[in-house]
């Protein structure tokens, strides 16, 4: 594949998707220019020494560097693996920031970076946070960022909920009277007792119950923060559209709270569960603010084996089933050499009656490449099966199966059927293409819902002991 030079841009120095075996290629005369320093007779050394120099960060993201050829036709590819994000790249003879490599998420329907991204982050609504990583700043600074507007729209949603309790705190004011009344202020009333006419001015403290205090204007102040990220050019249409309606009605109820500029909010053992939730998310927004121009990463598998989670979760609610998501199979063995797995592990495992379904979630491109001949794939899809077969042994039913599911651009379902020629013992295992598309979830779960059904019955089902 021929490298074009016309993707890169000021701020970007490469971009790729993430579980790429191979990029485009660079070539090393393309970036003997920008590193202005070096020798265009020793190209091969200048890329070496620029792989060596940004080696750390490339490790961050698990992407490593190919160098290919030599002299003139020297070329740099890239291979990625399950992370995404974002690291700042410095040339190697001057140590000046050259732009960012960018690993951006794969098999998602749109052509925006984040937006199918963040609609499943929202669904699965599990803990899954950007790790950050101390570096020199984005060149691209926030546009290449984790998109904070994903922590916004939680936030507001759970200030909704907020708004509609009535959290009071005391405040202490301070007021004047013409009669001792509570703890008087002796030091404001020596400064002006010297005037007849304060002789009997008390300024007294009072703590008054009020909605109006210091903890929800600072609320207010993130509220503010995380409205603008909302309405920024960085938010897509889609994300902006769906939360109007929400942003109008938490300007209505916050419009007599003043805004009060902080950097954390305290949390404290007495708040309410709903003020606890909406502070831990205050301040989730408020360090990332922080942190923006940071290098960043997230673990792309880890969203698809969540999402995968969601929506059997779902599947097993409507069909009156008991999903088991991550359940340790324990080792019980007294020997255990240091190499040894303490447990097993399988993604979930959906009890249906006398039925058993162990799931699997693996975000590889095998359901891309069906008609495709490579080592590679065939590795990973060997050891794939091998685990879930593994899963499949730890229950005595025979009507057991077990599911591979692979990311893909449609819904689909297909069985591989492994048997055993001498006993005729047959193992099922179904590959199940997961679209990471929102709009096909429906899909998904009608089809396995009838699948499951077919499998419920034991009848021409022979699986293994």
């Amino acid at each position: 594949m021929k490298f074009s030079e016309d993707i890169f841009s000021k701020d970007i120095f490469f971009e790729m998707t993430c579980l790429t075996e191979s990029s485009t290629n660079i070539s090393g005369r393309y970036l003997h220019n920008k590193f202005k320093g070096s020798d265009k007779r020793y190209i091969g050394q200048a890329l070496q020494k620029f792989v060596d120099y940004n080696r750390v960060n490339f490790a961050f993201l698990n992407v490593t560097p190919i160098i290919s050829g030599s002299d003139a036709n020297t070329t740099l590819s890239f291979r990625s693996d399950k992370f995404v994000g974002t690291i700042p790249l410095r040339s190697p003879d001057t140590g000046k920031q050259i732009g960012d490599f960018v690993v951006s998420p794969r098999f998602l329907a749109r052509k925006d970076r984040f937006t199918d991204y963040i609609e499943i982050i929202d669904l699965i609504s599990k803990k899954i946070e950007p790790e950050f990583k101390d570096t020199i700043p984005l060149v691209s600074g926030r546009n290449l960022s984790p998109p904070l507007y994903f922590e916004a729209v939680k936030y507001l949603k759970l200030l909704n909920e907020l708004v509609k309790t009535n959290w009071k705190k005391f405040q202490t004011n301070e007021k004047t009277y013409d009669f001792p009344k509570s703890q008087i202020n002796w030091n404001n009333y020596l400064k002006r007792e010297f005037d007849p006419t304060y002789k009997l001015k008390f300024p007294c403290k009072e703590n008054i119950l009020s909605k109006f205090h210091l903890e929800y204007f600072e609320i207010k102040y993130v509220y503010e923060f995380a409205k603008n990220e909302i309405n920024s050019v960085n938010t897509p249409q889609k994300i902006r559209l769906s939360v109007d309606s929400l942003i109008s009605y938490l300007d209505n109820k916050l419009k007599n709270f003043n805004a009060i500029e902080t950097k954390i909010i305290k949390i404290k053992n007495s708040d309410p569960i709903i003020v606890k939730h909406v502070k831990i998310q205050a301040n989730k927004i408020l360090q990332n603010n922080i942190q923006i121009n940071k290098a960043w990463r997230v673990d792309f598998s880890d969203v698809f084996e969540k999402y995968v989670q969601y929506i059997f979760k779902n599947i097993s609610s409507e069909i009156g089933g008991h999903l088991l998501t991550n359940y340790r199979l324990k080792k019980s063995s007294h020997f255990s050499p240091l190499w040894s797995l303490e447990h097993l592990e399988p993604d979930a495992m959906l009890i249906k009656d006398d039925l058993m379904i162990f799931i699997d979630a693996k975000y590889k491109s095998h359901l891309y490449n069906t008609t495709s001949i490579s080592d590679f794939l065939k590795e990973e899809h060997r050891h794939d099966i091998h685990q879930i077969l593994s899963y499949c042994s730890f229950d005595l039913n025979k009507n057991k199966i077990g599911i591979l599911c692979y990311p893909s651009y449609q819904v689909d379902f297909q069985f591989l059927n492994y048997t055993n020629q001498h006993n005729k013992v047959i193992n099922k295992i179904g590959l199940l293409g997961v679209p990471l598309n929102k709009s096909k979830i429906n899909d998904l779960k009608s089809l396995m819902i009838k699948e499951i059904s077919n499998l419920e019955p034991n009848t021409n089902l022979i699986l293994n002991n």
